[in-house]
């Protein structure tokens, strides 16, 4: 009866806490390194503090990048494996729909989406999940336009070329770094979901 309770409980299974702080350390090294990267050859008029940057030097950044990628979508399609084999893809981020998303964005702004229940995700936070996903891919792709640019000339030109893919790049990944921040603010908010993130309830 007690394990029965306990599985009840549980909102977030252990594979799923696992891949969650894998995917963390994974973002903050590729995104630091990938800072120093960009700093080497700015295509924007602007440079990120080396402060912030990891690597030291551009061979160096390239090395903590790639070692980082390999574990961004090593970790990435386990998540999805399990996601889709559990089903939880399914339950826990569809259906989604329009009207209800703008109806949960409402009550954010005005402080009144609920949080009691941790195991729901409401819209707002199914539409970031969902798009962090199709962000993920988008880096991953045009990462290997960046890497292996020769190799893959159809995806190279579906992504508009070898400078378009530099900038696609770029910008799915500030798009994750907000996403995280925005993440991390919403943790500050409801620490419960901290909480659970480590325990699982």
């Amino acid at each position: 009866m007690v394990s029965m309770a306990n599985n009840t409980n549980l909102i977030h299974p252990l594979w799923i806490r696992i891949t969650h702080w894998v995917n963390a350390l994974a973002v903050v090294i590729l995104a630091m390194s990938g800072w120093r990267i960009y700093d080497a050859s700015p295509f924007f008029p602007f440079v990120i503090s080396g402060q912030i940057t990891l690597g030291g030097w551009l061979g160096g950044a390239i090395q903590w990048h790639f070692a980082a990628m390999w574990l961004l979508v090593g970790n990435g399609l386990i998540y999805l494996t399990c996601n889709i084999v559990s089903g939880r893809l399914w339950r826990k981020f569809l259906p989604w729909s329009p009207r209800a998303f703008l109806a949960d964005v409402l009550a954010a702004l005005r402080g009144k989406l609920s949080h009691d229940d941790l195991s729901h995700y409401n819209m707002v936070q199914r539409a970031a999940y969902l798009f962090v996903i199709l962000d993920s891919v988008l880096l991953v792709l045009s990462g290997l336009v960046l890497w292996k640019s020769v190799q893959f000339p159809f995806l190279r030109e579906l992504l508009g070329g070898y400078e378009a893919a530099r900038r696609e790049h770029f910008l799915a990944m500030a798009a994750l770094v907000a996403f995280a921040g925005i993440h991390l603010l919403m943790v500050a908010l409801v620490p419960r979901t901290l909480l659970a993130m480590i325990r699982g309830r």
